[in-house]
């Protein structure tokens, strides 16, 4: 019976082992509780509630990915398209470059119930102004004239804007338009694209300067009227370090958000989809940021104590 009882428990430590280095031919990734559950054996803080549809948050500086939720589910990302449009723009533009805006941009924005810079027609302004005013208020006035002068028009634009997407690997983006409206449909990216989007967006020095003013100025001359954009970036005034990027919204989008900010020489970079709540977004990617931080001081004094 010993000798039974001996050989039973061995053989029952053998499966045991064997299940545990096996791994399922159709491995599932863990859902967000199991994620959760294990962040909290493992001694840290569980990673806070995000009600948007989808959210990525990671590490630029290291690469490490700290927050996964549906990134790569296809989604309308309304204005945060606009990061696009300002990409290839600075790609295509000299900052010193005059548009003349016309009554199709200003109407552009008008008819579509869109935010706007307020541009009226025969204004003529320097292309760095103008990017101003496509990323503080999100004016599709703005992009739209950017589009049409540097696509030109619109149609080349949005060709341009979806062969840089390719070359940057956004292989779940596909753009209909300058500025995240519904018109034309057919636009989609993922939470995953745009947090690489805003990654690359931020390491242009003027992108990133435009990005994290929270007040732009252009004053009166005889070229253009005088003109004063607020960030509609919350994120600015209530999280250290903050860096933007970018705001949207649409009914079939949410409220939207691409953020960024610096921690203890860390640049954290992330993107929510889909809130139902426009303050909310702020609130969860404050929370998520300052969450991501604990865990990397956690990990710190986790190292410290392994030497």
């Amino acid at each position: 019976m010993q000798t039974g009882g001996i050989r039973f428990i061995i053989c029952a430590t053998l499966a045991a082992l064997a299940t545990g280095f096996a791994t399922p031919a159709h491995a599932q990734p863990p859902t967000e509780q199991a994620t959760r559950q294990a962040t909290e054996r493992a001694g840290h803080r569980a990673a806070p509630a995000v009600p948007g549809r989808a959210a990525y948050l990671f590490d630029s500086t290291t690469g490490a990915v700290h927050f996964s939720k549906q990134a790569t589910r296809r989604l309308p990302v309304a204005s945060l398209t606009k990061v696009m449009t300002a990409y290839v723009v600075l790609r295509e533009a000299g900052l010193n470059d005059i548009v003349t805006i016309n009554t199709g941009d200003v109407r552009h924005a008008a008819t579509n119930d869109a935010t706007s810079a307020a541009l009226r027609n025969g204004e003529r302004l320097t292309v760095k102004d103008l990017l101003y005013g496509v990323m503080l208020p999100s004016g599709a006035d703005a992009a739209h004239a950017l589009a049409r002068v540097y696509g030109p028009g619109e149609a080349r634009f949005v060709a341009k804007m979806n062969t840089a997407a390719r070359s940057l690997g956004l292989a779940g983006t596909r753009y209909a338009n300058a500025d995240g409206l519904p018109e034309p449909s057919g636009g989609y990216s993922t939470a995953l694209d745009q947090a690489k989007l805003a990654d690359v967006a931020l390491r242009d020095p003027m992108l990133r300067t435009i990005a994290s003013t929270k007040r732009h100025a252009v004053r009166k001359s005889n070229l253009h009227r005088a003109h004063i954009w607020a960030n509609t970036n919350k994120l600015l005034d209530m999280t250290p370090g903050a860096l933007g990027v970018k705001t949207g919204y649409t009914r079939a989008a949410g409220f939207c958000l691409s953020f960024a900010a610096e921690r203890d020489g860390h640049l954290m970079v992330g993107v929510i989809l889909g809130d139902s709540k426009a303050d909310r977004r702020f609130q969860t990617a404050d929370r998520l940021l300052d969450w991501a931080d604990d865990q990397d001081a956690a990990d710190d004094t986790d190292d410290a104590d392994d030497v």
